[in-house]
């Protein structure tokens, strides 16, 4: 019998609870059996750290710790400072510290007293002697134990029943304005060592705002009901083997979720359908003139005769829905983009300590998540994701002063896609085009994309990836006089197996270069660029990394503090289990390009390649430093800086996916149609004789980003519980991501090299950027049960990588001419110049003036509400004027831009971009306007809240909550249509979410 224990242990330890979950902790800070609040609160870990501010209850709250050891320092004038260490996921219940008073003589040597000290009387101290509140010895054994003689405030209390704080009073269950009973020295009974909690989440579209309409016809809500049900069972377990109790806390959540978001497009007319263009007007306004493109001539009153529409264009057409007769706006059809969602999630955690020096802990934690989407145009595609953690912790306290902790986890995610298509209808093969890959699961249309508003055809691609993570990491937490050191370091293992295509199906992108008109070119089945990538599907990728880090924390004087330390990070480029990685070695100018593979050396550079085809970057070295200093003793001034470098993670993988799927491994190029060799949509997948069929290729010698970061604040109370924080931050970014296309020119002009090699991608890391933001943050401390927060921010940041956001076949992501990168430094796409924050919560029946005083069924009416309501509002993120073309000397389309008139761009009402102000760019020229040229839409959204809780007795609490999501229903504007070939050109294409409200119950007992 004596096995179960044990066993029951090693099964708990296996895993640790995945970060979705584990990423709040909370916590309670008492003094005396009595919540404190105001008490700061530090959580630090290696070379991070946050902070926060414990409420009325004494509770405090971390968002988004990251997994493993932290170190907590809890602070409060007037109070011993209390360190605890902990694991995240929690280790165990949430902790109550308990805090004890200093005495005035260290009050006056060790820093400054309260700023709202002055407004009441000292009191005398006494020791406690052995009245000390239960955990208190654990906590601060070693320190003077003192307590309060007399009451701060009214005489004749006892310190045993009271203390006052922040301006709050508890005047001690013995008298009679008592706090609720549980509280003080009127508990009827001790508390349970089992919590649980049970929450319920109700929503449904009845009760949320009808979506905005952009077509001018009534858009219909979509109906669907939301449920999430939550449930936490936490308790301390006595086995019969084990000495001490083993803390066990099982979680379960489930959801079905609902989003729907109105898509509006412009779909052909009945009349465009049937190849009729006399009403069709161009992106200039004007009536559209199409040109026979065999034989120069115009067709006869602008229609198409029904047997030059080609069977391809007309099965392809099939899946377009009809336009809506109805609608008056700038579209002409709208559908709801619905996303159902269920979610099934269930973590487990374990501690046991074995004694006040060594404890374990762990957890498992698996998840579930289906996703149904639909698109615009009905297809409904399925998405599932499957989450398995698990974590195990060591915990050594060797020393008062010393702590170790080990850590080992792992991690497996599997995700499944599967499009309307796949397995059901092969659509290409029914319309007649060839070249696509024909495997079941790859079946479906190609993607049709065009220059003007029209909506393009698409659909998912069929997916099947699974990854595998271990982590192996220590730490070491020392503390000797004014240093606290602590050191660690951190192996992860990665493997990721991946089953999917890049492009099977193909895309097929229609200009106008035929006919003068995109839709005619379709009908006539004439695209002007065609691409397509598949081959190779199954790849193992393999990659490691590694980290290190040393840290000092040096308290130089009570009024001054230096931490400072240097960190290392590595991470390997990610090879392919079977060396299935194509790069190109180039020759110097581009002028000649071959294919390489791993371990082969390069025929026309005559250097070696490694597994990666990349050189590993191993500088990462990267020194932090930060200092905080109050100036004057007895004063609230801080005055903070600090300088840091920070290293980019996670830049290979997407490297490798590109590299896998180029030839000869897969098939895989991007062309344009030319007189040479027209391209058809049933065979505009074969390429040209002697083609340059590689899409991506990258620096060997490429180098992972890095951020210089420097920032100071400087911070100070005021009267009526105001804190005020000005703060300045400043970001250099070096080695960015750029991306280029060799030896090609602007559209119309003659090529400077026709033997050269064009067409494919190349990666380097030569972008930089720099950021500038100011802030100033007005913050209204809890006090009276109300808090507030308001923060204006002034930010500028530009950058020269439009790759920034990492390795990709978009164009968007590439410089336009790519002789000159410099043209490309310009406004960074996040650059949003203003924006302004604020919060408000007010619980009521908190101070006096708040109503804790009033009994009875009035007290029972007015208290424990709270109301909250946060904030938005900020200007609009820039956006680039694209050409639609594509680049020449290549298929690739979206890195273009336009030309700049010289007309100043202010755009009319109810468009962000004056079309007057662009144009395409003049034969043989590329485009004048500079990247992120554009304002778009503002931001502004204001949501609320509603919380009541409900004291069933001591033991039993109902919490009720409702919350609105842009209670205002205001509109706002998601995306904006930037092609300068499109009539649309400016306008918004997409509103955000109209109001939501959800309602939610929670029973803890």
């Amino acid at each position: 019998m004596r096995v179960l224990p044990w066993f029951l242990i090693v099964a708990l330890v296996a895993g640790e609870p995945a970060s979705l979950f584990a990423a709040d902790h909370f916590g309670q800070v008492t003094f005396n059996g009595l919540p404190v609040p105001g008490a700061s609160v530090t959580a630090t870990q290696s070379d991070r750290a946050v902070v926060a501010t414990t409420n009325e209850d004494g509770i405090y709250h971390f968002a988004g710790l990251a997994d493993g050891a932290w170190n907590l320092k809890i602070e409060m004038p007037g109070f011993v400072t209390v360190t605890r260490h902990i694991d995240v996921p929690k280790d165990q219940e949430s902790p109550a510290d308990a805090l004890t008073t200093r005495t005035l003589d260290e009050l006056t040597r060790s820093g400054p007293v309260p700023a709202n000290a002055g407004s009441f009387p000292r009191a005398a101290l006494r020791p406690i002697g052995s009245q000390v509140a239960e955990g208190t010895a654990a906590i601060g054994r070693g320190q003077p134990l003192v307590d309060v003689a007399t009451l701060l405030g009214p005489a004749g209390m006892g310190a045993a029943d009271g203390m006052l704080i922040n301006g709050s009073l508890n005047n001690g269950a013995s008298t009679p304005f008592a706090l609720p009973r549980g509280i003080g020295n009127n508990r009827p009974r001790p508390p349970s060592i089992r919590t649980y909690a049970l929450g319920l989440q109700l929503g449904n579209s009845a009760w949320d705002a009808g979506p905005f309409s952009l077509s001018g016809a009534r858009a219909v809500k979509p109906s669907y009901t939301d449920t999430q049900v939550t449930g936490i069972f936490e308790s301390q377990l006595r086995l019969p083997s084990l000495r001490n109790p083993l803390t066990l806390t099982v979680s379960y959540q489930g959801s079905s979720a609902t989003t729907a978001n109105m898509q509006f497009a412009r779909v052909p007319t009945d009349r465009e359908r049937a190849g009729d263009f006399s009403q069709t007007l161009d992106a200039a306004g004007q009536a559209a003139a199409i040109v026979d493109p065999f034989t120069g001539q115009p067709f006869a009153r602008s229609v198409i005769p029904a047997e030059r529409i080609t069977a391809q264009a007309a099965s392809l057409l099939a899946y377009y829905p009809r336009a809506d007769a109805a609608s008056s706006g700038q579209f002409n059809y709208q559908a709801p983009l619905v996303t159902g969602t269920r979610q099934h999630g269930i973590r487990s955690r374990g501690v046991y300590r074995f004694n006040p020096q060594h404890q374990i802990s762990g957890g498992g934690f698996f998840q579930r998540v289906d996703a149904d989407t639909t698109s615009l145009f009905r297809f409904q595609d399925t998405r599932q994701v499957s989450t398995v953690d698990a974590q195990a912790n060591w915990t050594w306290n060797h020393t008062r002063s010393t702590t170790i902790t080990f850590r080992y986890g792992y991690t497996r995610t599997a995700i499944d896609v599967e499009p309307f298509f796949s397995n059901r209808i092969n659509a290409s093969a029914l319309a007649g085009i060839s070249g696509n890959d024909q495997d079941p699961r790859n079946w479906g249309p190609p993607t049709l994309t065009f220059g003007s508003d029209l909506a393009g055809l698409s659909d998912g691609i069929y997916a099947s990836n699974g990854e595998q993570l271990h982590t192996i990491a220590g730490d070491l937490t020392r503390t000797r006089g004014t240093h606290t050191v602590s050191l660690g370091g951190e192996f992860r293992l990665r493997r990721n197996d991946v089953f999917g295509q890049e492009n099977p199906r193909g895309r097929f992108g229609f200009t106008g270069a035929a006919t003068g008109l995109d839709f005619a070119d379709f009908l006539l089945g004439l695209p002007h660029t065609s691409a397509i990538g598949y081959g190779n599907p199954d790849k193992h990728f393999r990659g490691g990394a590694a980290a290190a880090y040393l840290m000092d924390d040096w308290r130089l004087r009570p009024e001054l503090t230096l931490t400072y330390g240097l960190r290392w990070e590595y991470e390997s480029p990610v090879t392919e289990a079977q060396g299935r990685l194509v790069n190109l070695d180039v020759a110097p100018g581009f002028t000649a390009v071959t294919q390489v593979r791993p371990g082969e050396q390069g025929a026309l550079s005559g250097r070696s390649y490694g597994d990666a085809l990349v050189q590993p970057d191993g500088r990462g070295i990267e020194p932090r430093i930060a200092v905080a200093w109050r100036p004057a003793f007895g004063s609230s001034l801080v005055v903070r800086a600090g300088y840091g470098l920070y290293r980019s993670t996670n830049v290979y993988q997407p490297i490798a996916s590109l590299l896998a799927v180029q030839p000869p491994l897969a098939t895989t190029f991007d062309i344009a149609s030319s007189p040479s060799h027209l391209l058809t949509l049933a065979d505009g997948f074969t390429p040209a004789a002697g083609a340059l069929l590689t899409t991506f290729a990258v620096d060997p010698d490429f180098r992972v980003a890095s951020a210089h970061t420097w920032d100071a604040s400087v911070q100070r109370d005021f009267p009526s519980a105001l804190t005020l924080l000005a703060s300045y931050q400043g970001t250099k970014g070096t080695h960015l991501m750029q991306m280029f296309l060799p030896n090609t020119f602007p559209p119309g002009a003659e090529n400077p090299c026709a033997s050269c090699p064009a067409g494919f991608r190349y990666l380097t890391s030569d972008g930089r950027s720099l950021r500038h933001a100011a802030s100033i943050q007005v913050r209204r401390r809890l006090s009276g049960g109300f808090t507030s927060t308001v923060q204006y921010t002034l930010a500028k940041s530009m950058d020269n990588a439009a790759a920034f956001g990492g390795a990709t076949l978009e164009g968007s992501a590439l410089m336009q001419n790519w002789l000159d990168p410099e043209a490309e430094y310009a406004r960074s796409t996040f650059d949003q110049r203003h924006l302004v924050t604020a919060s408000v919560e007010y619980t009521t029946g908190v101070g006096v003036n708040g109503g804790t005083l009033v009994d009875g069924w009035k007290g029972r009416l007015i208290k424990d509400w709270t109301f909250t309501a946060t904030i938005s509002a900020g200007s609009g993120l820039p956006l680039t004027p694209v050409y639609f073309a594509p680049v020449g000397g290549t298929g690739i389309v979206g890195s273009l831009r336009a030309d700049a008139t010289g007309v100043p761009n202010h755009p009319a009402p109810g468009a962000y971009a004056n079309a007057a102000a662009f144009a395409a760019p003049a034969s043989g020229q590329w485009g004048s306007a500079s990247r992120n040229s554009i304002t778009g839409p503002s931001t502004f959204l204001l949501n609320a809240g509603v919380t009541r809780t409900f004291r069933v007795n001591s033991r039993l609490n109902l919490d009720w909550r409702l919350d609105a999501t842009n209670i205002l229903n205001r509109v706002t504007y998601a995306n904006v249509n930037t092609l300068v070939t499109s009539p649309q050109f400016g306008l918004p294409n997409r509103a955000n979410d109209m109001r939501k409200v959800r309602a939610a119950i929670r029973v803890r007992f």
